[in-house]
């Protein structure tokens, strides 16, 4: 059975106005190649003009002889080997190359390509193909060869997986060619049963589609899910088969009238741009028709705009915003802000009177490559960049490793067992949409959906994120288990402590691999140390000081504090003068009194919230002002978050300031943030500024104030 027999994402013979969705390189339109005639030495056979004609288009400089002497190998070597389908063998690796030419693999890519089964399935070894193709082809074929070894399902050996994965991961063509070898399996896959269609089809949704996104290739992500889709929802596939179907014989196309529209405008603006209508795949109709219920025309497909330079886009955005109604909250900018798989693009959308809307993409010609082909697009990485790509990936510093790929690299060097790796990788995998936080600084963190700020900290510092007390989004303090929205600005607040360290709750706010990670390897090195502690005794997790028991210090009795007469000069002979408890004044504060039951005259600080309510009460003011003592009991509240160590340290930060605690409340800590009320004596009210700025400077202190108890 042919491959385009067995390809059940293609939606049938559909002719006439059904040919305008056939926008971009249709990568279906070789299932299975030509069968093959007798190869020669002097020229290139024919089986393979196919490839020729694709790879020519993106590099017409190519040298084609080692395309030849390659499927010359591939071919002799495969001879009499057939494939379930009934084709001769050498028809996988053919189709496997044309997939990767036509996304603009470069040549080595291809000539590996070709090769990729032979070590595996036939008698040609790993130094043959290292003799005859160089070093270089060799390691590719070997990545590809271990890849085949692994089994990605559920019951997947982690041990395997990490060193197969880890292969492929240090030459990124190697993934390139594994994916295209997954897409050309599932066009064929309907010779095999339903129930091994089914086992595939779950494991190239799970694993293989997911890398696809990471690694930008598009073009391959899209019709995977499209031929899962088939497999595993027959039904729901059909019915939105029906509807590409019977939306292409319309007689009319709302799209194809707003895209002149766009046309238009663009000429009339003389901005030179191409604008196609780019079809939306299967699964991404499904989903519109889920999300909206009723289908529009224009639903089917979205506006594409190509220009030559980043400028253009800005250029082409406001012009359509100008003269066309743009559904503002469409607009995306992911040309400022990229995609963590190299992704650029400006998304907007325009409204006609009708209700029609249509979404439109503006990109340049380079940024489409990208899009569509990811990683592929990017070349050899090992040879010297041209100035086309050193524009376009100019912050790519590492060819090899890009974005996600390069910390999938990461995580498996501080993964403390393979079964953590592998199951966290699982957990990032299934991760599907992504935000982007800003740094104070002006740089930008990659997250996915629902990460937390303890997310953010290990991912702008790796471990040093240990000594992460907390963070300020939008300016605001916020705990670590805080969940960030795109868009957010993220300060994380770091401690100065070397003995910092994680708690074992943040495992529970961990969303992305670099936190979890780092995390289980601490907890796993330290395992008596705070990460042990589960904080099922609120006290157990209060700040101590060293040598003494965690039970938090008790609240005095007397929290407003009687001073002595002679502090304060009071009009009325014979009063008892006491300092609100509410305010705590002290020299050189501007006061007020007022007399209460017993002959008693309260000072307050005249900014005091019950100065008002009093005088609004009917209560009488009664002048009061400092006398010439400068010694002063003050009341302070001090908000931290929870550290090892910590009220050692600010007991000692007062001390050299001179103050004398009277008395101390360490109130039990909420979600890793602790209260501290101290009332202290100090010999002059002018250190207490000096004081207060020495305990704001004491690590994991976020907040130091004067008491404003308004029930005291």
């Amino acid at each position: 059975m042919s491959a385009e027999a067995t390809n059940p994402a293609t939606p049938g013979p559909v002719t006439g106005p059904a040919a305008r969705w056939r926008a971009r390189i249709d990568l279906r339109r070789l299932g299975r190649a030509a069968l093959l005639g007798p190869a020669t030495r002097d020229r290139l056979p024919s089986a393979i003009s196919h490839v020729v004609d694709a790879h020519r288009a993106h590099y017409p400089g190519a040298d084609l002889e080692i395309l030849r002497r390659a499927y010359v190998l591939a071919e002799s070597s495969h001879r009499g080997q057939m494939r379930k389908s009934g084709e001769p063998y050498i028809t996988h690796p053919l189709a496997v190359t044309l997939i990767l030419a036509e996304l603009g693999a470069e040549t080595t890519t291809l000539t590996a390509s070709l090769l990729h089964d032979t070590v595996e399935d036939t008698d040609v070894t790993l130094d043959q193909v290292g003799e005859e193709f160089g070093a270089e082809v060799s390691y590719l074929v070997d990545g590809v060869t271990k890849l085949e070894k692994v089994d990605y399902g559920a019951a997947a050996e982690p041990e395997t997986f990490r060193k197969m994965l880890v292969a492929s991961g240090r030459d990124v063509r190697v993934m390139s060619i594994k994916l295209a070898d997954r897409l050309h399996n599932m066009r064929t896959l309907g010779v095999m049963r339903p129930e091994k269609q089914a086992r595939i089809a779950k494991v190239t949704r799970d694993v293989l589609i997911p890398l696809a996104e990471r690694l930008g290739v598009q073009a391959l992500k899209t019709e995977l899910e499209d031929l899962v889709f088939a497999i595993l929802h027959p039904e729901e596939y059909e019915h939105t088969r029906e509807l590409i179907v019977d939306n292409a014989s319309r007689p009319d196309d709302p799209l194809a009238d707003i895209a002149d529209e766009v046309r238009t405008v663009l000429r009339d603006a003389d901005i030179p741009a191409e604008v196609v209508i780019r079809p939306r795949h299967f699964v991404s109709v499904h989903r519109v028709a889920r999300k909206r219920g009723q289908l529009r025309g224009s639903d089917f497909g979205r506006l594409l705009v190509l220009v030559n330079e980043d400028a253009d886009c800005y250029g082409v955005l406001g012009e359509l915003h100008t003269c066309m109604t743009p559904v503002v909250s469409e607009f995306k900018d992911f040309i400022a802000v990229p995609k963590f798989n190299l992704y650029q693009s400006l998304h907007t959308a325009v409204a006609r009177a009708d209700g029609q809307v249509a979404e439109v993409l503006i990109r340049t010609h380079q940024m489409h490559k990208v899009a569509e082909a990811g990683v592929i697009a990017l070349g050899n990485p090992y040879a010297p960049p041209s100035e086309e790509q050193s524009a376009a990936d100019g912050e790519r510093v590492d060819p090899t490793r890009p974005g996600w790929l390069s910390r999938l690299l990461d995580w498996q060097e501080a993964a403390p067992d393979p079964d953590t790796f592998w199951s966290t990788l699982r957990e990032d995998l299934a991760q599907d949409r992504e935000i982007t936080v800003f740094r104070p600084d002006g740089g930008t963190l990659g997250l996915p959906e629902g990460a937390t700020c303890v997310d953010a900290a290990y991912a702008q510092y790796g471990e040093d994120a240990h000594a992460c007390i907390g963070a300020r989004v939008n300016g605001r303090l916020a705990t670590l288990s805080t969940v960030l929205r795109d868009g957010d600005t993220v300060q994380l607040l770091m401690g100065q402590d070397p003995a910092s360290e994680p708690s074992r709750e943040w495992l529970e706010h961990a969303h992305t691999p670099a936190a979890r990670i780092a995390i289980q390897r601490w907890l796993a090195a330290h395992p008596t140390q705070g990460g042990e502690r589960e904080g099922a005794e609120a006290q157990e997790d209060s700040p101590t000081i060293e040598g003494q028991t965690s039970t938090p210090l008790r609240p005095s009795a007397e929290m407003s504090t009687t001073r002595p007469a002679n502090d304060v000069i009071v009009d009325q002979p014979g009063a008892t003068v006491r300092l609100a408890g509410c305010c705590t004044p002290v020299p050189p504060d501007e006061v007020t009194g007022f007399a209460v039951r017993g002959g008693v005259v309260t000072v307050h600080r005249v900014e005091c919230a019950a100065v008002e309510r009093m005088k609004s009460g009917g209560r009488a003011e009664v002048d009061v002002r400092w006398g010439d003592t400068t010694e002063c009991r003050v009341t302070l509240l001090a908000e931290s978050f929870v550290r090892p160590h910590l009220l050692a340290d600010l007991t000692e930060a007062m001390a050299l300031e001179g103050a004398e605690i009277v008395s101390a409340t360490v109130e039990p800590p909420t979600q890793q943030r602790v209260r501290h009320t101290y009332t202290l004596q100090l010999p002059d009210a002018a250190h207490l500024p000096a004081l207060m700025r020495a305990m704001r400077n004491v690590p994991g202190v976020y907040d130091v104030s004067r008491a404003q108890t308004p029930g005291a």
